[in-house]
């Protein structure tokens, strides 16, 4: 105040003016003040849960070292220790159990016996596991009892579909095969039929297969397991004339026939028997043999099947196709290092036959159209008139004259709509055997090498190939056949195979040791 009093007459405002201004800044200042104080005693609030926070972080982390270097030491003990299976205690009177049968017996359908054997030799040893591995030999043996026992489970239904079919490799020895798929449980519309859904009915192999001998069969299934309400077959005889035997006063089973052998058929009666087919598929052997130790080996055609031929024509009408295109484009890429004297000289003579590549190449567009259609939807009440859309534009773009595919086109349909009557409406059935056929190239798989020499007691284990094994499964087969009961179904079924046969003629002309 005193500070007031001797400076107040430096100030040009009143004493009011001077004193209220400030008072006014007095009070502003310790407004500020108490702000500034409270704010001090939020941020020390603040820092000391901070430290808290810190505190508690560091003896979280504290905590987290000591259970990583916790773990570090388990995982170093496990590391030291040897990988050990699953517990699986061994079937009776047998070395494995049924988790470590299943394994191998689902490995060897996809790669065979042998090398099932070797790669599960080669993972336990990079494992580390100290197991001993089943031989190939004990896997052959448990699949063929499996497969036996397949053979003579039940398949209940009044709606089983049966697919039959002939498989032989050399000699003599056929086998009738007889899968089967209830319609109930056929895929939806627009997915394809997987050989993993169906069951293996009969195994049967035999040297001679008139129409008694498939009635004989026929009519033994059919009383183990009951009638069934489709038979899907190929245009072989003595497999669709058979079928009347199952025929009775209560239930009459459809015959259905398998499309692509009709297609089949369809087209070689198109183009089979015309010279400059025939002439074009003998330039086609030709060429493949002058060309594929060549530059030009990228163009070599696919080698020709002469069982089937007109199942199997599309590789070698695409050939053509491609060729073709080449001979005119030759600065193509495929091209490059070839000159064009080596290129008309050996591939050259396809021009003559552009015209007719492009016929066939869309008489085989229709086939591959009807056939992905029928493989996808199955054969139903309407069917014939959806198939008819979906060729109708496959074919959008060939010429309105092309007679030969709209005659192809014509005739599929037409045999669809005559199959759909058979069938009654709401239903749905299958028109194609290549299930079999796929069936029997797993075989084949499963056999290796062993293909070209005749059937041998091996098929005992085809009816395995379209089952995914578990152990409940094996546990099941392998109590329900033996050893012996495989031997005496291999006999029966069977007898001397050619293999047997081929090796006894070698022994016998092995020379006699001189004494």
């Amino acid at each position: 105040m005193g500070i007031f009093v001797e400076t107040v007459g430096k100030y040009k405002s009143t004493w009011y003016e001077t004193a209220r201004n400030l008072l006014r800044s007095r009070n502003t200042q310790r407004a500020r003040a108490e702000r500034q104080s409270q704010q001090a005693e939020e941020l020390r609030q603040e820092n000391e849960q901070l430290r808290r926070e810190l505190r508690e972080s560091e003896e979280r982390h504290q905590q987290t070292q000591q259970l990583l270097l916790q773990q570090q030491q388990e995982n170093e003990q496990l590391r030291q220790q040897p990988i050990t299976l699953p517990t699986d205690l061994p079937l009776r009177h047998h070395t494995f159990g049924p988790r470590m049968m299943a394994l191998c017996m689902n490995l060897s359908k996809h790669i065979g016996f042998r090398p099932t054997e070797t790669a599960l030799k080669i993972v336990f040893k990079w494992l580390g596991i100290d197991a001993e591995v089943p031989s190939f030999s004990s896997m052959r043996i448990w699949m063929c009892r499996a497969g036996i026992a397949q053979l003579q489970m039940p398949m209940v239904g009044d709606d089983v579909i049966w697919f039959s079919d002939h498989s032989n490799q050399i000699g003599q020895e056929k086998i009738l095969q007889i899968i089967a798929i209830r319609a109930s449980d056929l895929p939806q519309p627009g997915e394809t039929l997987s050989l993993d859904k169906m069951r293996v009915l009969a195994t049967i192999p035999g040297i001679s297969w008139t129409q008694d001998d498939v009635r004989r069969e026929y009519k033994k299934l059919a009383d183990r397991i009951g009638m069934p309400k489709y038979v899907v077959t190929d245009g072989a005889s003595e497999l669709r004339e058979s079928v009347d035997v199952l025929r009775n006063k209560e239930k009459k089973p459809i015959l259905l026939r398998d499309m692509k052998h009709f297609a089949a058929n369809v087209f070689e009666k198109l183009i089979g028997k015309d010279e400059r087919f025939q002439s074009y598929l003998s330039k086609l052997g030709q060429t493949r043999s002058q060309v594929q130790q060549t530059e030009l080996g990228h163009f070599t055609p696919a080698s020709q099947k002469p069982k089937a031929r007109f199942m199997n024509l599309g590789p070698s009408l695409r050939w053509g196709k491609m060729v073709s295109y080449h001979l005119s484009y030759h600065r193509s890429q495929s091209r490059k290092g070839i000159t064009a004297k080596r290129m008309n000289a050996k591939l050259g003579w396809v021009r003559q036959y552009r015209d007719d590549l492009a016929v066939w190449n869309r008489c085989e567009e229709v086939m591959h159209a009807s056939l992905s259609f029928i493989n996808r939807q199955g054969v139903y009440r309407g069917a014939a008139a959806a198939l008819e859309v979906a060729l109708n534009a496959a074919r959008k773009e060939h010429p309105a004259d092309c007679n030969l595919s709209a005659t192809m086109a014509s005739e599929l349909i037409m045999f669809v709509r005559e199959s759909e009557l058979l069938i009654a409406e709401g239903d749905r059935a299958w028109l194609s055997t290549e299930n079999l056929e796929s069936l029997f190239g797993r075989f084949k798989r499963l056999e290796g090498q062993h293909s070209k020499g005749g059937f041998t007691s091996l098929v005992a284990a085809l009816p395995t190939l379209t089952i995914d094994w578990t152990a409940e499964l094996v546990r099941a087969s392998l109590s329900a056949v033996s050893v012996k009961q495989m031997n005496e179904w291999v006999s029966e079924n069977l007898g001397t195979t050619l293999t047997s046969k081929r090796a006894t003629a070698y022994k016998e002309a092995k020379p006699k040791s001189i004494v």
